[in-house]
């Protein structure tokens, strides 16, 4: 009778997997969207600060409209104001020692309202003949010349944001139902090896392309002396919580396909003996390890 050599096997215990998943999909850098600036008042371009492909600091007089219609209006105003509350001062305090009736007292408190609402805005009209950038950034157009008439909320020039690219990446609809989970964004581009830079998510679109995936934008900030471009080449990696569903670790060594299949033998030390069990495979781990999702 043939001898029963028994097999000596290894095993290992099953652990519990808690780390984070993560998937990394190509994208490209691309300038943040430009910004057009418009003068809150029109008249004419009286001149330009500055000129195309100039950097410009926030607060910085780009353009001005010419102000002397503007001063002039003011001044006028300011004049009415000024006899306006006087006039509504000593109605006040004649009605404060009871000389006049409640009704005169009503349409001097009134007028004053009033009078300074027009003040006000008159004096806002006057200041918004400059036209500051919103940002630092790079002048990219310009709309109008000097001298040139424009009308209020019209574009006049517009401008770059320096602070900060948009990366774009194409997710397919099995990430787009995760959202919840994403974590963290960062990316790796082609030109600068080894070096991780975070994102920020900025949107997802909510209308699939043609094929089926959904636009991503997500914020690059620059980061000093390191020369990112726009057109540049990332690898842009999202790290998710894995859902509830339970996630195991098993040496990459348990694993066999059969069929097609991945399975592993699982030992039960009550017969000592080993079964065979189909696994769903999540992803393979640089330790050499794999997590098991079924």
């Amino acid at each position: 009778p043939g001898l029963e050599i028994s097999q000596l096997v290894k095993t290992a215990e099953v652990q519990k997997y808690d780390g984070e998943c993560s998937t990394t999909y190509p994208g490209k850098i691309k300038a943040a969207s430009d910004v057009q600036l418009a003068f809150r008042v029109a008249g004419p371009i009286l001149r330009f600060n500055a000129e195309v492909g100039e950097f410009v600091k926030k607060g910085e007089v780009l353009a001005e409209i010419d102000p002397r219609d503007y001063e002039i209006q003011l001044s006028a105003t300011e004049a009415e104001y000024n006899q306006v509350k006087e006039e509504a001062g000593r109605v006040i305090e004649l009605y404060n020692r009871g000389s006049v009736p409640v009704n005169d007292y009503d349409k001097a408190v009134a007028g004053v309202k009033q009078i300074t609402a027009k003040y006000n805005a008159h004096k806002n009209a006057l200041a918004d003949t400059r036209l500051t950038a919103p940002f630092d950034g790079y002048i990219q157009k310009k709309y109008y010349d000097s001298h040139e008439t424009v009308a209020a909320g019209y574009p006049v020039v517009s401008m770059i944001n320096s602070n900060y690219f948009d990366v774009d990446i194409d997710i397919p609809s099995s990430d787009f139902v995760r959202q919840d989970l994403f974590k963290s964004f960062s990316c790796a581009i082609d030109v600068f090896p080894g070096q991780v830079f975070p994102l920020e998510l900025i949107e997802i679109t909510r209308k699939a392309n043609l094929n089926q995936l959904y636009r991503m934008r997500l914020r690059l900030k620059p980061v000093p002396g390191v020369d990112i471009a726009a057109g540049m080449s990332v690898n842009v990696t999202i790290e998710y919580n894995p859902n509830e569903e339970a996630l195991t670790v098993v040496p990459l060594s348990a694993m066999f396909e059969e069929n097609g299949e991945s399975a592993v033998w699982v030992y039960n030390p009550k017969t000592q003996t080993v079964t065979k069990r189909v696994i769903q495979l999540k992803k393979l781990l640089k330790t050499g390890e794999l997590i098991v999702s079924e």
